[in-house]
């Protein structure tokens, strides 16, 4: 750049005889007549003028290229510890993927004393991993946020039963552990859809030791996780994925404020499309984005890792709804629709909230990865 500011230095032309010059007449030749003789005038503002507005433009064309090259950051939070279930995003950064795509892509752990939501709202985070519900009930306290894109098209909510339970209204009437929140989630849906009753509840405090001992007891969980901690304590455990019995949320939606998208919705695109790339390998060979989850969680294990990944795959986790014609990450009108028809029959829903303000289409319907 320095030299390029520099003032070039006059340089003496030389011209061939075959290009046409200004002539001065009336100077004799040497043989008398009257001959042309080549006359060049001396260098003015005008004639220079060209050779600096070149200069400057070159100069604000390279800026504009080191500017070009310069990745646009984003910081992402998980809902949790690094696991299989965030597996696509650690594998597009594992790969490059996020770089080749102009973004430079931090991912924070969620965990037990994080609110993502929070820190979003606050200006911390840029995008965050939350649950449609959640974002919901966001938007009921005004905070202004929405979902751009949904990773789990299939919910992962489960409950878990003992062997010989052959369907899931089986379990009515029958004792079965879940945790407070399931109060304004997957709980009035199992009560309307099934007839549960609340006395039919039982403290959950995250551990399946008492569903090991209580052979009479069913539980809450997430079909890539309590099952496999079931499994190796001893007992081979039915499992009843309640989006396949029709419960509606999406899970592991991508969060934004209103003004962030406003002001960054082409970097929020390039970042879905490229996390649908990056679930796209890691369902395919998830090595590359493991690695970057155990050196994030290295309490994660191999075993639990492989068991994740089989079980988003066999429930099409994230591969199943809408995704074989519209794409990975991709929502729909009609999937947030019924998820408030939930709601307002169950008594969760306001009547004074617009929660058309919950979500938008507008980034993933210009994203189309097909698995």
């Amino acid at each position: 750049m320095g030299e390029l500011c520099q003032r070039p230095r006059q340089r003496t032309r030389r011209f061939r005889t075959s290009y046409p010059v200004r002539a001065r007449y009336g100077e004799l030749a040497h043989n008398g007549a009257f001959a042309a003789r080549p006359y060049f005038s001396p260098p003015t503002a005008m004639t220079r003028l060209p050779v600096r507005l070149l200069l400057a433009l070159a100069a604000t064309a390279l800026a504009v290229a080191v500017h070009a090259q310069q990745p646009d950051r984003l910081v992402f939070a998980t809902d949790w510890l690094a696991q299989a279930e965030h597996g696509g995003f650690y594998q597009a950064v594992a790969e490059g993927t996020y770089r080749k795509h102009g973004l430079d892509v931090t991912i924070r752990m969620g965990g037990p004393q994080v609110n993502g939501l929070q820190l979003l709202a606050a200006g911390q985070l840029d995008v965050v991993m939350s649950d449609a519900l959640q974002v919901l009930s966001a938007v009921e306290q005004g905070v202004p946020i929405t979902a751009i894109a949904a990773t789990f098209q299939k919910n992962p909510t489960v409950i878990i039963a003992h062997p010989g339970v052959g369907k899931l209204e089986d379990l009515k009437a029958k004792p079965i552990a879940v945790g407070a929140a399931a109060n304004t989630t997957f709980w009035p849906w199992l009560k309307e859809r099934f007839g549960f009753t609340d006395d039919q509840k039982r403290p959950y405090a995250f551990s399946v030791q008492p569903f090991l001992v209580d052979r009479n007891l069913s539980q809450q969980g997430f079909a890539t996780s309590e099952p496999f901690s079931i499994e190796q304590g001893g007992v081979k455990p039915v499992v009843f994925l309640l989006a396949e019995q029709g419960y509606p949320p999406y899970s592991e939606v991508l969060a934004v404020r209103r003004d962030v998208l406003a002001r960054r919705a082409d970097a929020l695109t390039r970042f879905v499309r490229a996390s649908a790339e990056g679930w796209k390998s890691y369902l395919a060979n998830p090595a590359p984005g493991n690695a970057l989850i155990k050196r994030d969680n290295p309490q994660m294990g191999d075993e639990l890792l492989a068991y994740g990944h089989r079980k988003m795959k066999e429930y099409a986790i994230v591969t199943g709804g809408d995704v074989p014609t519209a794409g990975l990450l991709t929502m729909t009108d009609k999937r947030w629709q019924q998820t408030l028809d939930f709601l307002r029959a169950a008594g969760l829903a306001k009547s004074n909230v617009d929660y058309t303000q919950a979500y938008t289409l507008s980034i993933v319907r210009d994203v189309s990865v097909l698995p």
